[in-house]
């Protein structure tokens, strides 16, 4: 009985002892891996802040290699939060990625010789679409930043304000900016970019800007007299739900020595209330005509002979889209779920209409993009997830991963062409995909420290300022500042 009763306190010693060793490894090791902390870089540093177990009320720093105790924040005067550390990590992180952006020339991945696919290419070994996508793929890979200068007579007071968001038009040669005023107003208007081919690149805003106290939810360009003639704006109260649907000339925020005439008399306007999206239709057979999203509703609205429809939904509808080459308008709700009116079907109904398609993701829908091909698809929502979907089969085909959002309405933007996807995320930072094998070629820091008022607003075109030289790359504007992420090829 005694070798069996000392066998026991043995085993029982040098399980407290692993247990002691598994809850509390920095006090145990400290002084046979101290040497070896001193040594170890900021990526085996974030390694191990992963390893070492989580302790309730506790927070552990990886650079002094021990444990902080989290005391409850009385009248806010506690330093040591959640938020606040987590600020800090993200904020090494982006300072980390602006330097090494700053010291690489180049991001491309291996195996991509432009020589070798140039000549594998003059070979006939190549087909001519995945050529482009790969020297694109370069092309992003290689982009540097450049402060553009902002021409503007605000800008001599003193008195600019933040970005809230740019869009371009279809040329890519003027962007309307919004941007938040003063005591509550909002500040929305044009910029030329005409002078982006500049070494040091400069925009011009037009003379006139509109100034309202509602706050701009949403925007598209709509092509009422000519291309781009028009911009239709979704105007809402900052802290009501009476807003406004306005059809602005494009014009009127020319200078008045360009301008012949004044074309303020054509504005029109929709008194709404919880408006979410505008969606301007490009289909010839449903001419000057737009969508509105609204608070479990749909505005289907024809300028010209002011005629209005309205289709009743089960939740709020944050995004649209029209098809071009058919008569659909898809649509998607706060509750995830997608779907596209067909106005080939007369409704007797507004409660009663018919989904031509219908499918679900697991968050509220914040952006939709069709393809070229109009059998697809892409959706992103507040879960972070962006999926291509085929509307034919309703199944997801692709899924983009790496892309950070959990509560903004982040726009998503395809080109084709190029074979690339973009979105900003709720980091702050802009990514971009590979449209065909959905592989992440970059990721953009933000050149501004992240927080939720500054989260980037950005266009990508290769024909940026294409009047008087194409500029081919990716504006940024954050806060109060614009970027230029410009194509260098002396780099490939």
């Amino acid at each position: 009985m005694g070798p069996k009763r000392e066998n026991n306190r043995n085993w029982n010693r040098k399980y407290q002892g692993r247990r002691f060793h598994q809850r509390f490894p920095s006090e145990a090791s400290q002084s046979s891996t101290e040497s070896n902390i001193m040594d170890r870089t900021s990526s085996a540093s974030s390694s191990q802040a992963s390893a070492v177990p989580e302790l309730p009320g506790f927070y552990y720093d990886p650079e002094k290699n021990r444990y902080f105790r989290m005391l409850p924040g009385h009248n806010n005067c506690n330093p040591l939060t959640r938020e606040g550390i987590q600020q800090k990590e993200m904020e090494c992180k982006r300072l980390q990625l602006l330097e090494e952006e700053k010291n690489r020339k180049k991001f491309v991945r291996p195996g991509l010789n432009p020589a070798v696919l140039l000549r594998k290419r003059q070979l006939g070994l190549v087909p001519f679409t995945t050529y482009c996508r790969r020297i694109h793929e370069m092309k992003v890979s290689c982009m540097q930043r450049k402060v553009v200068n902002i021409n503007s007579p605000e800008r001599e007071g003193g008195r600019v304000r933040r970005f809230e968001f740019i869009m371009a038009d279809s040329a890519s040669e003027r962007i309307f900016a919004v941007n938040d005023g003063e005591y509550g107003f909002c500040k929305y208007g044009l910029l030329n970019l005409n002078g982006l081919w500049k070494e040091a690149p400069t925009v011009e805003r037009q003379d006139h800007t509109y100034i309202s106290h509602q706050k701009v939810i949403a925007a598209c360009w709509a092509s009422v007299t000519g291309p781009d003639s028009h911009i239709l704006v979704c105007l809402l109260e900052a802290e009501e739900t009476k807003g406004c649907l306005s059809l602005i000339p494009a014009c009127i925020f020319r200078n008045l020595d360009d301008s012949e005439d004044d074309c303020s008399a054509i504005l029109y306007k929709v008194k709404i209330s919880d408006v979410w999206s505008c969606a301007w239709c490009s289909n010839p057979q449903m001419e000057s005509s737009y969508s509105a999203g609204l608070k479990r509703q749909i505005w289907l609205i024809n300028v010209i002979p002011d005629i209005r429809s309205t289709f009743i939904t089960n939740s709020d509808v944050l995004a649209q889209q029209f098809a071009t080459k058919t008569l659909l308008l898809y649509n998607g709700l706060r509750s995830g779920e997608v779907f596209s009116l067909d106005f080939r079907v007369p409704t007797t109904c507004p409660a009663s209409f018919r989904k031509a398609t219908s499918f679900t993701q697991n968050s509220a829908i914040t952006s939709l993009r069709l393809l070229q091909d109009e059998n697809y698809l892409m959706v992103s929502d507040m879960s972070g997830q962006i999926k291509l979907w085929d509307v034919r089969m309703q199944k997801s085909v692709k899924h983009y991963k790496g892309h950070n959002n959990s509560y903004a309405i982040l726009p998503l933007h395809v080109k084709e062409d190029e074979g690339l996807l973009m979105a900003v995320g709720q980091d702050c930072y802009t990514r971009i995909w590979d449209l065909e094998d959905t592989r992440l070629l970059r990721t953009i820091p933000s050149p501004h420290p992240a927080a939720k008022d500054s989260i980037p607003s950005v266009v990508f075109s290769p024909y940026l300022g294409i009047k008087g030289h194409k500029v081919p790359g990716l504006l940024m504007a954050v806060n109060r500042d614009m970027y230029l992420y410009s194509y260098n090829s002396s780099n490939l």
